[in-house]
């Protein structure tokens, strides 16, 4: 039976745990170092996550540590903005990298692989416009050729690449070039750009570098500098692998080697940094925290936990095929977390007065349950008076068959207070009903019942007496298709209307005065809640994180 379940066990490691444990099992490696190597040129998304949960997993899992590196070679669109929003990004997510470092840490170091490789032959000065370059590359299936640039002496090469770096040359007016195969079946082994020139300030070197390395040549020997024994990246990185591996080992360094595993994509959004910039520039949103957006901001101040997103990232696996996976796989894992978390708490987003005609005194404490799936929850009190306030659709004149909730002569229960009756509707001088006049039964209090009632509905409601007003936003999918950017037309033609219901002024339980960002609600039968960073103690703002089930997975794609 142990042997069953060893290799039960085995059979569920994905195949990166599989390389890990084989490279530990041979010798080849003491610990692994990863590293997760953003751009700091947007905010982090969903997709992110994932990849953040696999680097720094891996070594929680097995032993060694993970470097936070900024791939920041790239200075137009880079900002310290973004650097800031992705380390807290990744310690609200519950990781903690080992040494934070940039490639620009490096500029210096890859300046001097680069001229070993013009020393060696390796590399030339190419004068070629990106046009030209792009056409001498050939075509899949046939060879590109060589210009008469790639012929220059390694002394001629070598004062030319001086003089990039001086600034002496306008932007795209030289590249140098690796000089491998331009034969290559890989187009991307087609003498490779390595350096371009930009003049602009970067964010941390200022205005020192007038050239800036290309990803392909800054990304694995910043790797190797670092001794990454495992460098995982998406699929797309596949084609680019040929080429780390050649630079490693022309220039002789620490071999370092790169791993690919598939893109998740979600559904109902886009993941596209292009994309969401536009959302955020376009004004569809809010901006980049917006809680419909898929960054990880968003869903914080949405109200997703870590150990939702963390759990989500866990289900999707790791794999070598690009797939969209289903919103509400999200969802699920947020309902699933917040159900053992989130305190119970009453609020009424359309109020329709009950007044309770034979109850007597000025009111009463009752007490109801924090969280019924925490032992260790406790209670709180709340008060009760002869004027509540229950959801207009609670209550219905002319209600069909099993109907359970309040209607004339019909009773229900009050959560966590008594059975009430509908004894009268009153209505003003249109017709609109404007309060229901009930009896309660005193003996039917919640947990000390002896009136021998039944009834099959509980109602939410609130003490219409000392009730605070706060405002609820009803968040939901950004878009009311699975892949907007798969349909026709832009993908900003599905943007969901009502991704935004906000309720201005819903009616809650006095006990939500005291709520922080990072508490976690269940409005009762409403949905599950947190407090939006924007809100002052005269103005409590709620989002909604996700509703109590899939509407969605019942109706179908809107």
């Amino acid at each position: 039976m142990n042997g069953e379940n060893k290799a039960e066990e085995q059979k569920s490691l994905n195949f990166l745990e599989e390389i890990v444990e084989a490279d530990l099992a041979s010798g080849k490696y003491k610990s692994i170092v990863t590293r997760f190597p953003p751009e700091p040129n947007g905010y982090l998304h969903i997709g992110h996550a994932s990849s953040i949960c696999l680097n720094f997993g891996l070594t929680q899992q097995y032993g060694g540590y993970t470097n936070l590196r900024f791939d920041d070679t790239n200075p137009v669109t880079e900002d310290t903005e973004y650097v800031e929003s992705i380390k807290q990004d990744i310690q609200w997510l519950g990781f903690q990298w080992k040494n934070e470092f940039y490639a620009s840490d490096y500029f210096d170091q890859l300046y001097a692989f680069a001229i070993k490789l013009i020393n060696e032959g390796l590399a030339y000065v190419d004068d070629s416009t990106s046009e030209e370059i792009a056409a001498q590359k050939g075509t899949p299936t046939q060879p590109g050729r060589r210009n008469q640039f790639a012929e220059r002496s390694v002394a001629e090469n070598l004062e030319l690449f001086e003089a990039m770096r001086d600034g002496k040359y306008k932007d795209g007016e030289k590249v140098l070039r690796a000089k491998i195969d331009m034969a290559s079946p890989n187009m991307i082994m087609r003498d490779p750009i390595l350096y371009r020139i930009k003049h602009a300030h970067h964010h941390r070197t200022g205005d020192k570098w007038n050239i800036y390395p290309m990803y392909d040549f800054a990304h694995g020997q910043s790797d190797s500098i670092e001794h990454i024994t495992h460098s995982v990246c998406t699929m797309e990185f596949v084609p680019h692998r040929e080429v780390y591996n050649w630079l490693i080992e022309k220039l002789e360094i620490y071999p370092s080697h790169q791993y690919e595993f598939a893109r998740r994509n979600l559904s109902h959004t886009v993941m596209s940094k292009r994309k969401l910039l536009q959302l955020v520039n376009e004004q569809y949103v809010s901006g980049w925290d917006d809680p419909r957006m898929p960054t990880i901001s968003g869903l914080r101040r949405r109200g997703y936990t870590p150990e939702s997103i963390r759990d989500f990232t866990g289900r999707i696996g790791v794999g070598k095929r690009d797939n969209i996976v289903e919103l509400g796989l999200l969802e699920f894992c947020a309902r699933e977390h917040l159900n053992k978390i989130a305190l119970r708490r009453m609020v009424v987003f359309d109020p329709l007065k009950v007044m309770l005609t034979n109850y007597e005194g000025t009111g009463e404490l009752l007490s109801s349950e924090n969280n019924p799936e925490d032992a260790n929850g406790g209670s709180r009190e709340i008060t009760f008076s002869n004027e509540l306030y229950i959801e207009r659709e609670d209550f219905m004149e002319d209600p069909p068959k099993k109907y359970f909730r309040l209607a004339p002569g019909k009773q229900v229960r009050l959560k966590s207070a008594y059975i009430i009756q509908c004894d009268e509707v009153v209505k003003d001088e249109t017709g609109n009903i404007v309060q229901l006049n009930c009896t309660y039964f005193p003996n039917s209090k919640s947990g000390e019942d002896t009136s021998g009632l039944h009834v099959k509905g509980t109602l939410h409601w609130v003490n219409a007496k000392d009730c605070i007003p706060v405002q609820v936003n009803e968040y939901d999918r950004l878009f009311t298709v699975e892949n907007p950017s798969d349909e026709e037309g832009a993908f900003t033609d599905y943007i969901n209307k009502d991704s935004l219901k906000i309720v201005e002024k819903a009616w809650a339980e006095p006990a939500l005065k005291a709520a922080v960002v990072t508490d976690r609600f269940q409005f009762l039968r409403k949905g599950y809640f947190t407090l939006d960073p924007d809100s002052t103690a005269t103005h409590l703002i709620f989002n909604r994180t996700v509703t109590l089930k899939d509407s969605w997975a019942k109706a179908g794609s809107k």
